[in-house]
Parts: structure tokens; sequence; C-alpha cells
């Protein structure tokens, strides 16, 4: 038996949202970067490790995404919350470092900010769209 779909939210209610996810979205994606770049370059004990490769390494995964979250792509973010996890995971890894909690703290809870947003962002955006489209 099937079931009937649940109606979709009007375009007045979903606007505000996708506007606010998405620019807590950016602005927290901006600011694990800038954590990340900012962390390696002037704090972190690399070992002797080169700094740009350190960077890089950290930085591929954002940069893969990074022309979609520009552009406002509901499948980039979508993509971002699967990549986020990666960074959560090493923040949570890092609080358990005395010399590296403040650091690991900030990480864990920026990831869980920007998975937060780019998950709305992309309910919202699907919806969005497909309400402006004609469904209802």
């Amino acid at each position: 038996m099937a079931r009937k779909p649940k109606p979709l939210p009007s375009l007045e209610w979903l606007k505000p949202r996708v506007k606010i996810s998405r620019a807590v979205s950016l602005i927290s994606f901006a600011a694990l970067a800038v954590l990340l770049l900012v962390w390696n370059l002037a704090f972190a004990d690399l070992h002797g490790a080169r700094t740009w490769v350190v960077v890089s390494i950290q930085l591929i995964p954002l940069l893969l995404v990074a022309p979609g979250m520009l552009t406002g792509s509901p499948r980039a973010h979508a993509w971002l919350c699967f990549i986020v996890n990666l960074y959560f995971i090493q923040g949570v890894l890092a609080t358990i470092n005395p010399a590296r909690m403040v650091f690991g703290w900030l990480e864990a809870i920026i990831s869980l900010v920007l998975f937060v947003a780019a998950l709305l962002y992309t309910r919202w955006g699907y919806q969005y769209a497909r309400k402006a489209a004609g469904e209802s």
C-alpha cells in the first residue's frame, strides 16, 4: 500500500532557511579551512615534516568541494557532509592530547556546525528547487 507523499513546505518558509543554512555553512567552511591553515603554519609541531605537504593534505578534501560550495550546489553540500566527518574525527582525536586540546575542540565544534548546516542546506535547497519547479 503506497503512502501519500508529504507535501513540500511553502517557498516563503523555505527561502530564509536556505539563505541562513547556506551562510552558516560557508562561514563554518571558511573557518575550518582557516583553522587548519593557521594551526599548521603557526602552532603545530610537525617533527621536521614539510609544512606545505601537511597543509595541502589536510586542505585537499575541502578544496575538492569548494567550487560547489561557492556556487551553492546542494550536491556539493551533500558531499561535504561525508568529507567533514574526517575533520570531526581528527578533532576528537586531537582533544586527547593536552597540547592540541584547544585545536581539537575548535575543529570538532566547527566541523559539527558545518555538517548540520550543510545537511540542512541540502535538504531545504532540494525542497526549494522542487517547489519552485511546480511540485506540490
